[in-house]
């Protein structure tokens, strides 16, 4: 498959990101990937591929800026670092240039993101209205439910039961989706006995083949239902 670093604008300034096309001539439908705390590293760009061979041009946009960390501590504080507003006008950009692109149908936009990323997913949803659908696997620092009041897009929440923090809060914003009467689709799994990165096959300590295996079939039938 076709894969590239490129460039794309983020209100009149580049941002960067990894791009990947299916095999074939298209049209696709289109989806960005949203890193870990680790930066956009092999991890992030293998998923990228998945979701290519699946028959969507995905883009992972670089919120790290070519900085890629493997030491918690480091991750730590590269994402208490981040200018999370900087980075969500960065995820709009990909949307944007992925919303542009000529082999791209339709033009809802489709977003997935872990762990920061999942946060950053749900953020970037009430952002721009462009995104159908958005998947975020154990999304960290999600947004109140107040921000969600403009938001279209249908969300797709998956968390691991024994990552407590986050799937608390997820949990709660869940239900808070439904005790609002907000109109757009909505649905969380949790996966019993699985903990948080789940999906991270690169981390053998916590990665769930069987969780990992569902979630990711999930997200893909998720895309296929609001997207295509």
């Amino acid at each position: 498959m076709p894969e590239q670093l490129i460039q794309f604008a983020v209100n009149g300034t580049p941002g960067s990101g990894f791009l990947v096309m299916p095999e074939g001539a298209g049209p696709f439908p289109a989806v960005v990937v949203i890193q870990e705390w680790w930066g956009l590293n092999e991890q992030i760009k293998g998923t990228a591929r998945r979701f290519a061979e699946q028959g969507y041009i995905t883009l992972a946009p670089d919120l790290y800026h070519g900085r890629v960390v493997s030491e918690p501590n480091e991750a730590q504080k590269e994402a208490m670092n981040l200018d999370r507003p900087r980075a969500v006008q960065e995820i709009v950009g990909a949307v944007s240039f992925l919303k542009a692109h000529d082999a791209v149908t339709p033009k809802k936009i489709g977003i997935v993101g872990f762990c920061m990323g999942g946060g950053l997913t749900l953020a970037a949803a009430n952002a721009t209205q462009d995104l159908g659908a958005a998947v975020a696997f154990y999304g960290g620092g999600a947004p109140d439910v107040d921000a969600f009041a403009q938001n279209k897009a249908a969300i797709l929440n998956l968390c691991g039961e024994k990552d407590d923090w986050v799937t608390n809060n997820i949990q709660a914003l869940d239900a808070s989706f439904t005790e609002r009467g907000y109109s757009f689709p909505h649905s969380l799994v949790v996966y019993p006995g699985a903990q948080h990165a789940f999906f991270n096959e690169r981390r053998p300590e916590v990665y769930d083949p069987a969780a990992s295996t569902d979630a990711f079939a999930r997200a893909l039938g998720w895309f296929k239902e609001y997207l295509v």
